[in-house]
């Protein structure tokens, strides 16, 4: 029962103010101070903007044998991704023109054919710590997007309270914004509740499968990430990111994220980890569970 309670504990204390006060000198090295919060970026926007952009038009292509709906209402889009496929397949040396024949990828392998690295989760090399999320292949350099945050977004004042018990899964931005990466419980049905009142005929404006075992974006993993310690330091941070109103809509199937309020026009908050050093492969990223605003 002591063992259960340090447990959860652990993954609570990043959450508990006295315990934040307290121990803000002794972890001074990993903490990253910002004047404000618009000056809060390791990388800028378009960076993280057009590192989604590729890595989604990869696993769009990749499956696109499953996108027939979709273009369909999307006549020249589905030219621009015609074109795209040729190349792929030309470079696949694939000499079929049948798309339907096409070589299908895991996720893994799209996201390694990308951008040059996979990520995925498994037990933590901290001692109680539960899952981490490791490079598994590839090298990830300094100032790139390795993995996004998923789950339901909340503005201020908006109804949390039942799904942050016991929840150590809860992310929040400087502005206030919340997060809930939870896929288990109530948070679980809240997400999938959101995403399906969200879609749009075949158009889905958010990605379920980050609450299973097989993310359909690799990329949906970030909730895993642990937090450093004396021993680990951090070697990515979190970066807040608002997905613009030019996001291509046949992409928004593969964003981790939804609005718990649809009735509120704004951009869709996503949160980003992105790379403070090089990592290698077989490296487990860590990072700090808050940031630290002067």
């Amino acid at each position: 029962m002591l063992r259960e309670l340090r447990r959860r504990w652990g993954s609570y204390k990043y959450r508990f103010v006295p315990w934040l006060a307290l121990n803000l000198r002794r972890q001074r090295r990993t903490l990253r101070y910002v004047p404000e919060s618009s000056q809060d970026k390791i990388i800028a926007d378009e960076d993280v903007f057009e590192t989604l952009l590729k890595t989604f038009k990869a696993l769009f292509i990749n499956d696109f044998s499953r996108q027939a709906d979709i273009l369909a209402l999307l006549p020249e889009v589905k030219c621009q991704y015609l074109e795209l496929l040729t190349v792929e397949q030309k470079r696949s040396k694939v000499n079929s023109c049948n798309h339907r024949g096409q070589h299908m990828f895991s996720p893994e392998e799209v996201l390694f054919n990308t951008l040059g690295f996979t990520v995925s989760r498994d037990r933590s090399s901290l001692v109680s710590a539960g899952t981490g999320v490791f490079v598994t292949k590839g090298f990830v350099p300094k100032g790139m997007v390795v993995s996004m945050y998923p789950g339901t977004v909340y503005r201020k004042h908006e109804p949390i309270f039942f799904q942050s018990l016991g929840n150590p899964f809860i992310f929040r931005c400087i502005d206030g914004v919340l997060i809930d990466g939870n896929d288990k419980g109530l948070s679980r049905s809240v997400y999938r509740s959101c995403s399906r009142r969200d879609q749009l005929g075949p158009f889905q404006m958010s990605d379920e499968s980050w609450l299973t075992a097989t993310p359909q974006n690799p990329l949906a993993v970030g909730q895993y990430v642990n937090n450093c310690s004396h021993e680990k330091a951090a070697n990515v941070c979190y970066q807040e990111f608002d997905v613009p109103g030019h996001f291509p809509v046949e992409l928004k199937q593969y964003l981790p994220n939804i609005v718990y309020s649809h009735d509120i026009e704004s951009h869709l908050r996503c949160v980003v980890l992105v790379t403070l050093r090089d990592i290698k492969q077989g490296e487990e990223l860590f990072s700090n569970y808050y940031t630290v605003v002067s």
